[in-house]
């Protein structure tokens, strides 16, 4: 895992322009609260988690040991698809009123490249405001695998058949996480 990180694959400047849009576009989609549109973007068969944070000493690291990955979520398409209809039914206590999210993403590196599917390693931070006290930044490392498909237009483009995200927090400070990381 260390190679992938210290060594992305060499790729066009037109690849990586291209996977970077595509990753905005999404944050965007996500900021304006346009969820249906965001959930568009996922494959059918989308494996979406947020792992849990380790704080395995360093005697243990050293000897290989480390806790097993448990997560905070694990969702697949269907699970994702009712969480947003349960945002949109305005019964959803922790997002009434909505939040206010910025997603940011940032580091974009293309790991690995076979067949129609890009691994694509990045930093991100998300941004939370919720009532008037109600403030908490989500900051971590995710791994998307991003699936080439055909668009609706004649051309192609992406589709998330994966991501994993990781908090760099060793314990969740937030209530809840209401909001798609």
């Amino acid at each position: 895992m260390l190679d992938e990180l210290t060594r992305p694959l060499r790729v066009s400047a037109d690849l990586q322009h291209e996977v970077e849009q595509f990753l905005y576009l999404e944050a965007a989609l996500l900021d304006d609260r346009r969820l249906r549109e965001w959930l568009d973007l996922l494959a059918d068969d989308i494996e979406y988690t947020l792992d849990t944070n380790s704080l395995a000493q360093f005697r243990d690291r050293r000897r290989g040991w480390a806790p097993p990955t448990t997560y905070i979520f694990h969702e697949d398409k269907y699970q994702l698809e009712r969480r947003v209809a349960r945002v949109e039914t305005g019964q959803a206590w922790a997002e009434e009123p909505a939040s206010r999210t910025r997603h940011f993403v940032t580091n974009v590196r293309v790991l690995a490249q076979a067949d129609d599917e890009l691994v694509v390693g990045c930093n991100y931070l998300v941004h939370r405001a919720s009532k008037a006290h109600d403030h908490h930044s989500f900051i971590g490392t995710r791994r998307d695998t991003l699936r080439r498909i055909a668009a609706p237009d004649g051309g192609e483009t992406f589709t998330i058949a994966r991501r994993r995200l990781e908090l760099d927090e060793f314990t969740l400070m937030s209530a809840n996480v209401s909001i798609i990381l």
